[in-house]
């Protein structure tokens, strides 16, 4: 068959076979009819739907059947396992070295990222946690005097810095839906001073710390439409960003927001070697800081079930908070106050299923939760109705969900569409009491826009 044009796909393409199917313009019916031709093995649509949608791995007869079709060598099948064989288009280059022209060349290609619609990891296993061992491990370069271009002089530098709270509140509303392609336009323009602009080093140093965390919020926004591998390229180019602007804490927050995109991917050990390296590349940071990286790698070993770990890491988190107001912190760690303490450390407790403790410290939190942070409000509901359900209280999480329906209807966040369907299926045993009649009536409309 033809390839398709590049173009951009609509949507996102949810599985490494999506996007197979998307670059070759292949239906669910093609894939299987093309596999059928080559091996004997029925043509139904519904396997290649388990494929992609349910996490079904195909018989080896059928890989090895899809992988001559695409020219894929038998071998590598074999040694790299499904998915990860499937041809799935351009990816990163983590290998470009530790050095300005590296980090540049990172930035420039994750500019328009947001037009990359795969919606999976393109990071082959344990590739993001070496990138984290060399952020650890290699010293950044001397930032020399770039001589090039027009001046971009320290008050330019301080009207970026000044738009960042703008648009970290922007997401914190509306959701990365939203505000993606602002923060990528920006991140842009940034990219360009740095290229092709002339500044000191200590300018190019600022810029350098803009350029990371515009890539950091665009990566974040990425994640949170859906849009994974459009989160990796911009997080691994505001990695290198913070790694020349020789700034630890921008690099710690980076490889935290990568560990929660690993641990929602199921890849439970990069997601707690990616929150150790976070929070031991930042140790001397605030205790704010601090106390967020701590919490972050508590709940990656939540995450794998590993219980006195997280318990001793809560402790050392609560320590650190509590001196957080005593100590100044960068503004991007603002965020964390005591009502995102309180959710993170109910996070905790919601993964290893200890519900009464989930609700109190949720409780906690919506009651501290600032009206601007509507979007994590959602995530918040969301989270309490699951573990009063999980204690048997239907009605009361249905009265949970209806609070935060205005907030998921609002918010662009495909994060938080995916945990009201988890919800809403786990309320669906229940659908005889009027309470959840009710609450169905009510969710339809996001539940049609979320599947």
């Amino acid at each position: 068959m033809v390839r398709r044009a590049s173009s951009n796909p609509p949507g996102r393409l949810v599985h490494p076979l999506s996007y197979v199917r998307w670059e070759r313009n292949w239906t669910l019916q093609d894939l299987v009819d093309v596999i059928a031709r080559r091996i004997n093995t029925a043509n139904r649509r519904e396997k290649a739907w388990r494929w992609e949608h349910w996490g079904v791995e195909p018989d080896v007869d059928t890989q090895l059947a899809l992988a001559a079709e695409l020219g894929v060598p038998a071998e590598l099948v074999r040694t790299l396992r499904w998915p990860d064989w499937l041809p799935i288009g351009e990816r990163i280059d983590t290998d470009a070295p530790w050095t300005v022209e590296g980090g540049l060349a990172l930035l420039d290609s994750a500019g328009g990222a947001l037009l990359d619609r795969r919606g999976f990891l393109i990071l082959s296993s344990g590739t993001a946690v070496s990138v984290a061992n060399n952020w650890l491990t290699i010293e950044p370069p001397q930032l020399v005097s770039a001589l090039r271009g027009g001046r971009v002089d320290a008050g330019l530098v301080s009207c970026f810095e000044q738009r960042l709270p703008a648009l970290r509140r922007i997401d914190h509303t509306l959701g990365g839906g939203h505000v993606g392609t602002v923060v990528d336009s920006e991140l842009t323009l940034v990219t360009n001073l740095l290229s092709s602009g002339s500044y000191s080093a200590s300018t190019g140093r600022r810029l350098f710390a803009v350029a990371a965390e515009l890539g950091r919020i665009a990566g974040w926004a990425s994640c949170d439409a859906g849009l994974h591998a459009a989160a990796e390229r911009y997080w691994i180019a505001a990695l290198r960003a913070a790694h020349l602007a020789k700034d630890r804490g921008i690099g710690a927050n980076i490889l935290k927001s990568m560990s929660l995109q690993q641990a929602e991917a199921q890849r439970l050990d990069e997601a707690l070697a990616l929150a150790r390296a976070a929070r031991d590349g930042a140790r001397q940071a605030p205790a704010r800081v601090v106390a967020m990286l701590t919490i972050r790698q508590a709940r990656a070993h939540a995450s794998r079930g590993e219980a006195n770990e997280c318990e001793k890491l809560l402790v050392a988190a609560e320590e650190a908070m509590s001196r957080a107001d005593d100590e100044p912190a960068p503004s991007w760690a603002a965020y964390f106050d005591e009502a995102e303490y309180c959710a993170q450390v109910a996070a905790c407790y919601l993964l290893m299923r200890r519900y009464k403790a989930t609700d109190r410290w949720l409780g906690q939190t919506l009651a501290l939760q600032p009206d601007e942070r509507s979007r994590d409000r959602a995530t918040y509901f969301i989270w309490r109705a699951d573990s009063v359900l999980n204690l048997g209280e239907v009605e009361h999480a249905c009265t949970l969900l209806g609070e935060a329906i205005p907030d998921i209807a609002s918010a662009r966040s495909a994060r938080n569409r995916k945990r009201l369907l988890e919800v809403h299926d786990k309320l669906s045993k229940h659908r005889r009491l009027p309470a959840v009649q009710e609450l169905q009536e009510r969710l339809k409309p996001l539940i049609t826009s979320a599947a």
